[in-house]
């Protein structure tokens, strides 16, 4: 199966270094480009790419907007973004999971990450470049409140949250809980459920935000 991307930068050098990477892969193919914000939203409303790489810094619209517009609250069929940028911040990162992005991605990072993010984007986990993950998440972390109106999680559901919390992909959880693959993408779906969560980075945001997790593991 082909993973079809989009690919968004205001730079053609980079649009074209990202496209020469994905190419090479024998199971992913580029159906679009876009150098601003705005094109980025209409094409990948109109091909519905399976991935969308977007840049934060364009014309038109930043990758937030593009984010929201594609991925956010609201969206009644929401699209996998995953946003790749120069810029290492915070405040991006953050956007970025709000919004709805299933990863983030550092441009530095290199091409085997790139790969990575985009294939678990696809699969519905989610990749966000090590480097920032567990300083933004535990940024994030305040005291433990039950979310409003969620449902409690059981014993195993919190062991889930946890992992996922920690960057650990389905198959990961699944060799750290001793449990079937099938029960952990099973686990996930009744978590995002309870929850009114999206996808693993917002369970994983969730899990810093409501102290669940408090340190690297």
């Amino acid at each position: 199966m082909t993973i079809r991307v989009l690919i968004a930068d205001d730079q053609a050098m980079i649009r074209g270094g990202l496209r020469m990477i994905l190419e090479h892969q024998q199971d992913m193919a580029v159906v679009a480009e876009a150098a601003d914000g705005l094109t980025a939203i209409d094409l990948a409303r109109r091909l519905r790419p399976d991935v969308s790489l977007v840049d934060i810094r364009m014309p038109g619209a930043d990758g937030l907007e593009v984010t929201r517009a594609l991925a956010g609250p609201g969206v009644a069929d929401p699209l996998r973004v995953v946003v790749v940028t120069t810029f290492d911040l915070d405040e991006y990162v953050y956007g970025a999971i709000r919004g709805g992005a299933t990863g983030f991605l550092l441009k530095d990072a290199g091409p085997a990450l790139l790969v990575e993010a985009v294939r678990a984007a696809h699969a519905g986990d989610a990749l966000i470049s090590p480097s920032v993950t567990v300083r933004l998440l535990r940024s994030m972390a305040v005291p433990a409140t039950p979310a409003k109106g969620a449902k409690p999680l059981t014993d195993r559901e919190t062991d889930v949250v946890r992992s996922i919390a920690r960057g650990r992909t389905n198959l990961e959880v699944a060799a750290e809980l001793f449990i079937s693959l099938s029960t952990v993408k099973s686990h996930v779906s009744g978590i995002q459920a309870k929850l009114g969560l999206r996808n693993r980075v917002e369970i994983a945001a969730w899990a810093w935000e409501h102290g669940v997790v408090t340190g690297p593991g």
